[in-house]
């Protein structure tokens, strides 16, 4: 067995103590490089939280003891359009916080490990009354779901709008929504998620996907759509669904192409669009008005030695609705060999 060790703590870095860090999809995905990018060894993990033990000598924003988190990047160029706009997430360079080349070409490693090393520009502040376990999942789900309702002016209070798909994303994209005041109608292939996403999710209505009738009572009554769904599935209905002018949103990535009906998009306007998580000041606002208003994943806390476990269940689907892995109580110490 192999002991990959971080980097030494630089003049600009922070380093802290992982304390938990959430199971991602994507993990799965890089796990198994269905996305052909993946670089073994692999340490996943990019929705990290824990607490400072150590800063460099030219930190200003941080200091030992706080409490931190980082989310799914840990460098960018710094000088691209999208950088000076606050978007590193766009940045052609941006450095993935596992699996990419850093600037020392070193391999960069995620959070399924006891410690943590990243520059301070991208490290998060966690709010103190969010409990670390269960906030640790916005870094990555939180910021996916917020920023599309941000940019897309889709949080504006009475509004209405659709999540398709009610698991790790979806169940976040709720709260995040009735955060903002909006109207939330649930829309998934089965009932059996109704009486979760109304009477305790709070969202406002539930659609089943395959029921022509359900689907043909609320066509045009949506003003967006967040699509978090990653499986193959008909855009048709979803577009059927959007007032003219409306906006669809994908955040889940399917592994083949979907087939996109152009004649809806062009006789009322509508419009089909991507977004990938969001900048870290973004990320910074999206994790405060969490704390206002104590928003947080629902979770299934897992010892360390459980996550090839997770893993399979994941890939089921079978978790409500975010592993997140006890790495300061459960990860036991590799012996140097």
């Amino acid at each position: 067995m192999r002991v990959h060790r971080r980097r030494e703590t630089g003049e600009k870095d922070v380093r802290f103590k992982v304390l938990f860090c959430g199971i991602c999809h994507s993990d799965l995905h890089m796990i198994k490089n269905e996305w052909g990018i993946s670089t073994y060894p692999l340490v996943p993990g990019h929705e990290i939280v824990g607490v400072v033990t150590e800063v460099g000598s030219k930190v200003t924003k941080f200091k030992t003891g706080d409490k931190v988190g980082v989310g799914c990047m840990v460098g960018s160029c710094g000088s691209c359009d999208s950088c000076t706009e606050g978007l590193e997430n766009y940045c052609p360079k941006s450095i993935q916080t596992y699996g990419f080349k850093y600037y020392d070409d070193t391999i960069t490693y995620g959070g399924y490990s006891d410690n943590m090393v990243c520059d301070e520009g991208f490290i998060i502040r966690m709010p103190d009354n969010l409990p670390l376990d269960a906030a640790a999942p916005l870094l990555c789900a939180g910021i996916t779901v917020y920023s599309p309702l941000k940019y897309h002016g889709l949080d504006k209070p009475g509004m209405h709008i659709g999540v398709v798909g009610l698991g790790g994303l979806g169940h976040v994209a709720v709260k995040f929504a009735k955060a903002m005041g909006l109207k939330v109608t649930v829309i998934s292939t089965s009932d059996s998620k109704r009486d979760e996403a109304i009477n305790r999710l709070g969202a406002d209505a539930f659609v089943v996907s395959r029921d022509q009738k359900q689907i043909k009572d609320a066509m045009r009554t949506l003003d967006g759509i967040i699509n978090t769904v990653s499986a193959t599935h008909s855009l048709l209905p979803l577009l059927g669904l959007l007032k003219p002018k409306g906006k669809l949103v994908m955040v889940g990535a399917p592994e083949k192409p979907l087939e996109l009906p152009v004649m809806p998009l062009i006789f009322e306007r509508k419009m089909v669009m991507g977004s990938m998580i969001g900048g870290i000041k973004e990320t910074q606002e999206m994790v405060d008005m969490a704390g206002k208003h104590n928003i947080t994943a629902d979770i299934e806390l897992i010892s360390a030695d459980y996550v090839n476990t997770a893993m399979e269940r994941l890939e089921k689907a079978d978790v409500r609705y975010r592993f997140v892995i006890d790495v300061a109580n459960t990860l036991k110490p590799t012996p140097e060999l």
